[in-house]
């Protein structure tokens, strides 16, 4: 239920912000952020968590950001002359629409590194900008007006923090493939060790048989000598 009511008000959020009510925005951001960061809290603390509900409020969480992230979006679009007396380039709508663009695809991939390698079996919470931050640095921006600065350090960050889990995922990859190639050759070595300790039965029979003597017989027609079998 808590996760629904985040992503009713993240639409609602969006809808408020294209409208260019962005200070109202920035509230309903904090807002709906409440609900996407404590749902599973909540759950957790009823003990009501389900495999289900963890699946669907990351699923969710990535249809509010995106909304969000439209809604600065089509706002920007339909403000050709925006210009933030801070901001030093010119076309600020142009670098609007890059940023929100970029801290979308940002977004998205931060949640997927960490999901694709959960799904490997490795554990992967490092990074900069995960959800809470994000949440909290886009409303910041809302409420002071300084909404293209906000979106730039996503647009920055969240790359920044999907690379960072690239390469903690490389590093916990790496470091698993060491230690198993360390293994086998333990296992190698530990193995040549044990053969080299057993004794050499190599040529038993062929010994065994050059000790073996003749013995003669005078029963025709073995005139000659014979090996015992």
């Amino acid at each position: 239920m808590l996760t629904v009511i985040g992503l009713l008000l993240s639409i609602l959020t969006a809808i408020v912000i294209a409208q260019g009510n962005i200070f109202v925005g920035g509230l309903l951001v904090l807002f709906a952020g409440i609900f996407d960061m404590f749902d599973g809290a909540m759950a957790r603390v009823r003990n009501a968590a389900t495999t289900f509900g963890a699946f669907l409020d990351s699923t969710l969480d990535r249809y509010s950001e995106g909304i969000i992230l439209f809604g600065l979006l089509y706002y920007a679009l339909q403000h050709p002359g925006l210009q933030d007396p801070l901001w030093p380039v010119s076309h600020e709508q142009t670098w609007m629409i890059v940023f929100a663009f970029i801290a979308m695809v940002g977004s998205l991939m931060v949640s997927y590194t960490k999901a694709r390698a959960e799904g490997l079996g490795l554990e992967c919470k490092t990074g900069l900008l995960a959800r809470p931050e994000r949440v909290i640095i886009l409303a910041i921006g809302l409420l002071t007006n300084t909404g293209i600065w906000a979106l730039a350090l996503l647009a920055v960050f969240a790359n920044v923090t999907a690379v960072e889990r690239i390469l903690s995922v490389w590093r916990a990859t790496t470091r698993q493939a060491t230690e198993q190639r360390e293994a086998a050759t333990m296992i190698k070595q530990d193995t040549s060790a044990h053969n080299r300790q057993l004794p050499n039965t190599v040529g038993t029979n062929e010994m065994r048989e050059s000790d073996v003597r003749p013995m003669r017989t005078a029963a025709p027609p073995f005139g000659g000598s014979v090996h015992q079998e």
